[in-house]
């Protein structure tokens, strides 16, 4: 099953290690906070993640010291 993922940019301390993680996900805005850019998802949380980067996307997260990156498997409103 596909998973959705954002950045909660008020918790982002901009440390890099997700887009190290998941450089197709995880991306920087002009602030140097992280942002999924997955095909151009913008940070919404409306793309599907698929199957064969969930990998890329739970070392993400597991990276993240604030755990600001949210995921789940439906789409974010």
């Amino acid at each position: 099953m596909s998973k959705f993922t954002k950045v909660d940019k008020e918790e982002c301390i901009a440390c890099g290690s997700c887009g190290s993680a998941a450089p197709e996900i995880f991306e920087y805005d002009n602030d140097g906070l992280a942002e999924v850019v997955f095909e151009g998802d913008n940070n919404k949380g409306v793309t599907a993640i698929p199957a064969a980067m969930e990998e890329e996307l739970q070392d993400a997260v597991e990276s993240c010291p604030t755990e600001c990156i949210k995921v789940q498997e439906t789409p974010f409103n």
